[in-house]
């Protein structure tokens, strides 16, 4: 296959996040949490073989275990891109997500590396770090895509053995950089915390399979089967409903943290407040965040789906964008709920006091001024 020059890749792809922008609705319609849990490989792609372990096996018990124990919860809803031994194209996977409007999607798989040494899970969201040793991981996991039919139909002449290529679908999903980590970050903890395995940290890379779902993504790896002794764990029963138990957890303990910044779900604050209610609260301003990037647009109306009063900031390589600035709570929940209503269902509501960003439910928990 020929490389499309990286500068043509960038721009069709940013072109197509533009129209994706003013177009798309996105996640946050649903009454329920919905998760999408993505087994990785199946059927004839057996995923890596260390030590004789298969990697598809070991991806779809960890998933269906994981998503048994999520839809135990009443308002969490679990959407699987398979529950048995079948082959799933990478972008049907993507489009399973999508089409349920999902809140977050989770792809399992397992690691290998030719040294049977290294160990330890990781946790990867996309991003255009291609050092030599991560660009490794994203080729073997993008590779699966040489056993679809019309792959370069389907994948728009996409080479897994390019770095310009990668480097272009990290750009796709950006919007949801943050959230992603948040989401692996806890996976990572848990890990370490819970299931007392050795965490080898949060990773970013550009990988097919979440390249376009329009939700926080994250592709975990549960450990290295070409380890005899990590192997083993992974493929007993034992270690897999560990490892299941504490992406459970994680995912849980995220949606928690979610509802807590988003203003219709703060902790301890009443949805029906009288409308004379004060809700003003002094030197501090409210925003609402509804996109994190590293593309610097300009903050008007048609880069935002015709919403007005944008602003940004720059954080590290990461340029945020929010809506609207009050000192108040009231109107700018009404806020959060029309950028909701535009497409952006994964904004929150964000606090500033003297400059620094500052937690939300802390400042609602005290009395406005009257």
């Amino acid at each position: 296959m020929q490389t499309t020059p990286n500068h043509i890749i960038v721009s069709l792809v940013f072109l197509f996040i533009s129209y994706l922008t003013s177009t798309t609705s996105l996640s946050g319609q649903n009454d329920k949490f919905v998760v999408v849990l993505d087994a990785g490989h199946g059927g004839g792609d057996a995923g890596n073989i260390g030590n004789g372990y298969r990697e598809k096996h070991i991806a779809l018990k960890v998933a269906l275990e994981v998503g048994k124990a999520l839809e135990s919860k009443s308002d969490i809803e679990v959407i699987y891109t398979r529950k048995e031994d079948v082959f799933v194209e990478l972008y049907k996977r993507a489009d399973i997500a999508n089409k349920a409007d999902a809140d977050l999607f989770v792809s399992i798989h397992c690691n290998s590396v030719a040294n049977p040494k290294p160990y330890g899970t990781e946790t990867w969201v996309l991003g255009e770090r291609n050092t030599d040793k991560n660009f490794e991981v994203a080729k073997r996991e993008n590779e699966v895509i040489f056993l679809e039919d019309n792959y370069q139909e389907n994948y728009s002449g996409f080479d897994p053995s390019s770095p310009e290529s990668t480097i272009a679908i990290g750009i796709e999903q950006e919007v949801y950089v943050e959230q992603s980590i948040i989401l692996a970050r806890r996976i990572e903890d848990n890990f370490k915390a819970k299931a007392k395995r050795k965490s080898r940290g949060l990773k970013q890379e550009s990988l097919l399979v979440i390249r376009n779902t329009y939700m926080p993504s994250v592709l975990v790896e549960l450990g290295f089967l070409t380890n005899s002794e990590e192997g083993r764990f992974l493929n007993s029963k034992k270690g897999q409903s560990i490892m299941a138990n504490a992406i459970k957890d994680a995912i849980i303990e995220y949606k928690k943290e979610l509802e807590q910044n988003v203003g219709n779900k703060i902790v301890g604050v009443s949805n029906d407040s009288p409308e004379d209610s004060p809700s003003t609260y002094e030197d501090v301003t409210f925003k609402v965040q509804i996109a994190a990037s590293s593309k610097d647009l300009a903050p008007e109306p048609y880069n935002f789906k015709g919403l007005s009063e944008i602003s940004k900031e720059k954080v590290g390589r990461l340029f945020k964008y929010y809506y609207g600035s009050t000192s108040d709570y009231e109107k700018i929940r009404k806020m959060q709920e029309e950028s909701q209503n535009k497409g952006y269902g994964s904004s929150f509501i964000v606090a500033f006091k003297n400059g620094e960003q500052i937690s939300v439910s802390e400042v609602v928990k005290t009395s406005p001024n009257k």
